[in-house]
């Protein structure tokens, strides 16, 4: 499979999941846009292929101006990867607005900034992919992160309805549900999680482990390898999908 001569971007490329996609459609040959709120950051992976655009996601202005200059130097983007996002549990009754906002926000907002722009472009192309990192709390509801199922939920429904809006056309929509992946996240949740219960990060990190069907964590090329498949050959007729990768049914 080659991707040579297509612009993908990827929002919160400059690590975990975002940057283990980065860099396997950059290995494919395409020229892969990675964005993010930390300069720095992106600056320190930019290498082969990947080119950093510092942008907030949750900033409409950003999102218009940012992706108006990732198409101005690379073309049209014909894969585009709404990533950036917040993982944080909080029950309820201890969230406020601001939370909820914050959450609502990056995750979803974001999603449909970046998408919204990407389109743009991409439908004066001839073949495009965008593809959600959505969560499996997406799909099932996360017991004590009521604001991070939700905007998962909603990243899903916008997927859905825009597979539904471009059904005949080259344009595909797809979201893939991860379980724990074993990123930088994994480990600043497993500290929440012990502060939180009053329990060693051991039994904290033993927990979102056991979340997963298959009793470990995923690593962040398989869902890499899942963005691959979906833009090859023969992945035409996976439109309006939420792929679950969590090492078993849920």
């Amino acid at each position: 499979m080659t991707l040579n001569g297509k612009h993908a971007l990827i929002t919160g490329g400059g690590s975990g999941i975002g940057l283990a996609i980065a860099r396997a459609l950059a290995g494919a040959g395409a020229e892969v846009t990675i964005t993010g709120r930390r300069d720095a950051v992106l600056q320190s992976v930019a290498c082969n292929g990947l080119y950093p655009l510092a942008m907030d996601v949750s900033d409409e202005a950003q999102v218009v101006s940012g992706v108006a200059r990732a198409v101005e130097e690379r073309g049209p983007v014909q894969i585009c990867i709404p990533n950036a996002g917040i993982a944080e549990g909080r029950a309820l009754h201890k969230t406020d607005a601001e939370f909820w906002r914050q959450m609502m926000a990056t995750n979803l907002d974001g999603a449909f900034y970046t998408i919204r722009e990407c389109l743009g472009g991409m439908r004066r192309t001839d073949w495009g992919r965008v593809i959600a990192i959505s969560s499996i709390a997406g799909l099932k509801g996360l017991k004590g992160a009521t604001a991070y199922s939700a905007s998962k939920h909603g990243m899903i429904g916008l997927i859905r309805a825009l597979s539904e809006d471009y059904l005949g056309t080259p344009f595909t929509f797809n979201a893939i549900c991860p379980g724990y992946v074993d990123t930088e996240i994994v480990s600043r949740n497993v500290t929440a999680i012990s502060e939180r219960a009053g329990i060693g990060e051991d039994e904290a990190r033993a927990m979102m482990v056991s979340a997963n069907r298959h009793n470990r964590l995923v690593d962040p090329d398989e869902v890499a390898q899942t963005v691959l498949w979906l833009c090859g050959p023969g992945s035409q007729s996976l439109n309006g999908q939420a792929i679950e990768i969590a090492g078993g049914q849920f």
